[in-house]
Formats: C-alpha cells, sequence, structure tokens
C-alpha cells in the first residue's frame, strides 16, 4: 500500500477542518422581545449554562442524581417545558444558538416554577464534546431540525454518521436517540444513517419509525400539518 504524502496528510487536515466548520443552523437572530430579554435577565444566572473545557457533573449541576435528557435545538421551547413539567422526575439540558428561543423557553421556566432545566446558548456539537460526560445520558431529543431540503445542502443536515456517533457515546447503555421530522426525504435519510450505526437498535424493528409517544408534545404546526393530511416521522433508536 502506497503511504500517503505530507501533502495529501494537509489536504485530508484540511477538508477535515472544513467539514468541522459547516454549520448545522443558520444563525437568524431575531429581535429579542423585551419579555423575553427580561427572562434571561433574571433568570440566566441561575438556569444558563457555558461552554468549558470542563465536563459537567450533572449531579452537582441538578442536586440530584436523576435521568438527564438533552434536547437539541428546541426551538422557542415550548415542547421543553412542557416536558419538563409533566417529568419533574427528569433533568433536562436544553441547547439552542437563538437568543428569542433561549428568552422563550426561559420566561416558561420562570411561569411554571421548573427547576429541572437548565439551557445553552452554543452550537450542541461543541457543547457535547466539551461538556457532556461519556455515557451519562438517558435519551437526546433531536425534534424537527432543519432539512436543508435542497440536494446541494444535504451534507448541512445534523443528522450524519460522526454526528451519531457522537450521540451514542454520550448515551449510556439503553439510552434512546429520538428524531422527529415533517420532511419525508429527511426521515429517509435519518433511517439510512441510523442502520448503518452499529451502536444502535430501533426499537420498532430494522427500518421502522415508531408512533408520536405521549411524552413527545404535539405542536400546533405539526396537529395542523395533520389536518392537511402532511405526514411526520418520528425514530426512536436505543444504544446498545
Amino acid at each position: 500500500m502506497t503511504e500517503p504524502t505530507k501533502t495529501d496528510q494537509t489536504e485530508d487536515k484540511q477538508s477535515s477542518n472544513i467539514t468541522r466548520r459547516i454549520k448545522s443552523f443558520v444563525l437568524r437572530q431575531g429581535r429579542l422581545s423585551a419579555a423575553q430579554q427580561k427572562a434571561i435577565d433574571s433568570q440566566w444566572p441561575k438556569f444558563g449554562l457555558t461552554v468549558s473545557d470542563e465536563l459537567l457533573d450533572l449531579t452537582e449541576l441538578f442536586g440530584r442524581d436523576a435521568p438527564t435528557i438533552v434536547e437539541i435545538g428546541f426551538g422557542m421551547g415550548k415542547s421543553l417545558a412542557e416536558m419538563a413539567e409533566a417529568n419533574p422526575q427528569q433533568n433536562y439540558i436544553g441547547i439552542e444558538v437563538h437568543r428569542p428561543g433561549i428568552g422563550a423557553l426561559l420566561k416558561l421556566v420562570e411561569e411554571k416554577g421548573l427547576t429541572n432545566v437548565r439551557v445553552y446558548n452554543h452550537d450542541a456539537i461543541e457543547v457535547l464534546e466539551k461538556c457532556i460526560p461519556k455515557d451519562a445520558l438517558a435519551g437526546v431529543y433531536l425534534f424537527f431540525p432543519d432539512p436543508w431540503h435542497k440536494k446541494r445542502h444535504n451534507k448541512r443536515r445534523i443528522v450524519q454518521p460522526g454526528f451519531v456517533n457522537t450521540i451514542a457515546s454520550h448515551l449510556k447503555p439503553g439510552g434512546q436517540f429520538h428524531m422527529a421530522t415533517d420532511w419525508e426525504d429527511y426521515a429517509l435519510h435519518m433511517m439510512e444513517v441510523m442502520n448503518e450505526a452499529d451502536s444502535y437498535v430501533n426499537i420498532s424493528g430494522k427500518g421502522q419509525y415508531t408512533p408520536r409517544p405521549e411524552y413527545r408534545p404535539l405542536t400546533k404546526f405539526e396537529a395542523r400539518g395533520h389536518s392537511l393530511g402532511h405526514g411526520v416521522w418520528d425514530l426512536i433508536f436505543e444504544r446498545v
């Protein structure tokens, strides 16, 4: 076998760096409402987390030993707040890059008196790499991520082999990676990627989608889509 040249190795490294810089989101910060800004000002010191090179101690963070769920890209936070309220026995860490969503969630946290939620305003991949311990999570949720529906943009989809393997490394054995999308093409892409991942088993059987579990709130957008005949696909894979 021919050994790679120094030039080949340099080009491979540059290619890898470029891939790592691709973001799975477009940063559209929007304008914070007065209520969202007020919630950030008052609640961030209690519930906000910052990225550092030190792994979280989840028991210390929440003041108890309980199953911890990470939701990646929680949008305006309504579903996350509802899940945290309905399941006080679980801890939730939400990760979102858009500050209006951070403000909206923290407003709900305050209104509902939630204590089992913590929040990152940061890129999820970096949070996982730097902050979340291995073999620590009971679940990771990824609901309705950007589908990047144009074919030339498919490579920007967050569900890729490297990403799902990273998720597996942070799940406890038996922990679940739950995805949902309302784009059939993305659902097929998710299923293809997950079927190739050796660290998981599909809880509904190979190649099968899972009916929406009760713990995932039905959004108004989703309910309206159902009434118009639009599909929604849930995929739940368990770490083996």
